[in-house]
């Protein structure tokens, strides 16, 4: 059984090889190696098994008209994936997001994956960010949006992505 949980200093080096793991390249292990060092993680949180950890979320913080936070990555080792960690990772830090009482969440990514959770591209429309277009979505975690346009800023670590 996958025990969600906080991600702990301990956890990092294992952290790290999921997401190097996942993605098959060092970018995103180096995004969230520096959202981690500059302060804007949020809410990072780890799948174990059997003392294992096997996945990984992170929600970071981003400047928006309201209180909103970035899904990215989520990261599962390709010998766990397809089995429901990602969406068990997600579905978690949607629901720690929600009762912290974030307003809204934004992600790039395949729409078919994110929609199931909420997240809808149409909304994000409005906003104005480097990642906005056809894969950019949002998800509402309040009862309504208190702003539907305005800028959107994630925090710098993303601009080395590019």
């Amino acid at each position: 059984m996958v025990d969600i949980r906080n991600e702990s200093s301990q956890d990092w080096k294992a952290v790290y090889q999921v997401i190097l793991s996942a993605f098959g390249q060092s970018a995103e292990a180096e995004l969230v190696r520096e959202l981690r060092e500059a302060g804007d993680s949020v809410i990072s949180l780890v799948a174990e098994e059997g003392g294992e950890v096997h996945g990984h979320v992170l929600l970071s913080r981003m400047d928006a008209p309201f209180s909103a936070l970035a899904l990215a990555p989520v990261s599962v080792i390709p010998a766990k994936q397809g089995i429901g960690i990602g969406s068990a990772l997600i579905a978690s830090a949607v629901n720690r997001a929600r009762s912290e009482g974030w307003t809204a969440i934004f992600v790039l990514g395949d729409r078919k994956y994110y929609e199931r959770f909420g997240f809808d591209s149409e909304a994000a429309a409005g906003f104005d960010s480097p990642y906005a277009g056809h894969h950019f979505m949002i998800l509402n975690l309040s009862s309504s949006l208190p702003a539907t346009t305005g800028e959107l800023r994630h925090a710098p670590a993303f601009a080395a992505l590019g």
